[in-house]
């Protein structure tokens, strides 16, 4: 199947470049441009693509909150968000808000088709090591006070021990194949593992749970 993309960015050369490099993969098609977070939230309504690359800095409404408003409206649009420095201060923030991961504009086609690949699959573009830096910088600069003791005990309570150890690595930043080979289990258990955390504490996404386990203090920073 075709994974249908927007692009929202308000440089227009930035549009127009990952167009040409994203409409050259056999399996994904740009099919609408946005130039603020507000014009975003519209085409995402009227387009419905699988995948939204989502830019921060954007006039008349951000990233940040364009992709709190997709996800909370629109669920099946996963949001990538597009960055120009790997230690943005809002990349966290918008981890936060929903969005899936984050890929910096400088990336090659290959990286490019790859993130949009690994989104629209439903994983979380938490491979890279510099996302792993800055999901732990990030959640100790983070505004928003850790989860308070009474909220971790009721919500990661529930998990066995194997399911939280799987959230641990999933915070670190390993993938499904990297965990099974960590634990010494077969990659197809992980992912049961990797389900169960995510519907027991509710989440979207392997991102939201790397956020949960630092907020929560699972995972130490540094």
């Amino acid at each position: 199947m075709t994974i249908r993309v927007l692009i929202a960015d308000d440089q227009m050369m930035v549009r127009e470049g990952f167009s040409v490099l994203l409409n050259a993969m056999p399996d994904i098609e740009v099919v609408g441009e946005a130039v603020n977070g507000r014009e975003a939230i519209e085409r995402v309504r009227e387009l419905a693509p699988d995948v939204v690359l989502m830019d921060i800095r954007m006039p008349e409404l951000n990233g940040i909150e364009a992709t709190r408003e997709i996800v909370a409206s629109h669920g099946a649009s996963k949001v990538l968000v597009l960055t120009t420095f790997d230690l943005d201060e809002y990349v966290y923030q918008a981890l936060r808000a929903g969005a899936s991961g984050f890929l910096l504009k400088d990336a090659s086609a290959r990286q490019l088709a790859d993130g949009v690949r690994v989104v629209a699959s439903g994983e979380a573009l938490l491979a890279p090591t510099v996302t792993r830096r800055l999901i732990t910088e990030f959640s100790r600069m983070a505004e928003t006070p850790r989860l308070s003791a009474a909220v971790q005990a009721q919500q990661y309570g529930e998990l066995t021990e194997r399911e939280t150890e799987v959230l641990v690595l999933i915070a670190q930043g390993l993938s499904n194949a990297e965990i099974a080979s960590h634990l010494v289990v077969a990659e197809s258990t992980i992912k049961t593992h990797v389900s169960r955390v995510l519907v027991k504490l509710g989440l979207r996404d392997r991102t939201q749970a790397a956020v949960f386990a630092y907020e929560a203090r699972l995972v130490t920073p540094g």
